[in-house]
């Protein structure tokens, strides 16, 4: 197998760093952003080595779980997880949504100060993933924006109003 395809966004944000991580970090400030268009549900958000990120996204009278396990914490300059699908008992799943989609994939986001705001940067890379796994992954590459891109304007949105 060749290189392994890979997602990358970078926002800058009008925010100090410090309030940046606090709305990755923070299960009230999450649910506000993440998932746009539907009602985010965060039960449990433990940012530590080891912790876990629940989630579950409501709409159309359905759900959609998913998870992140942190591999790597150091506040307030990186995160790393494997995020995953899951059934209602948080035990990760194929995607309902998308065939041959990876099991997992590596999340690296890292905040960096910059000019009195935030350089934000994630990646997404499709994680121990088969062949098809990760020809799924690259083939929707390009519609990741879609939905990442609606996070962060809703992103953009919370973090003026936490400075207003």
């Amino acid at each position: 197998m060749g290189d392994v395809p890979t997602y990358e966004l970078e926002r800058t944000f009008d925010a100090p760093r410090e309030l940046v991580w606090r709305a990755w970090t923070e299960p009230e400030l999450l649910a506000r952003w993440y998932g746009p268009n539907v009602e985010t549900v965060i039960p449990r958000v433990e940012v530590k080595p080891g912790g876990t990120w629940l989630c579950e996204m409501r709409f159309g009278g359905a759900s959609h779980y998913q998870r992140g396990d942190y591999i790597e914490v150091a506040a307030p300059e990186r995160l790393v997880w494997l995020h995953s699908n899951t059934d209602a008992d948080w035990t990760v799943t194929p995607s309902p949504m998308m065939p041959n989609w990876p099991l997992t994939l590596l999340t690296t986001v890292s905040f960096e100060a910059a000019d009195g705001g935030t350089k934000m940067c994630l990646t997404w890379v499709p994680h121990k993933a088969s062949e098809a796994e990760e020809a799924a992954f690259e083939s929707a590459l390009s519609g990741l924006d879609q939905g990442w891109g609606a996070g962060m304007e809703l992103l953009k949105e919370l973090l003026t109003e936490l400075q207003a």
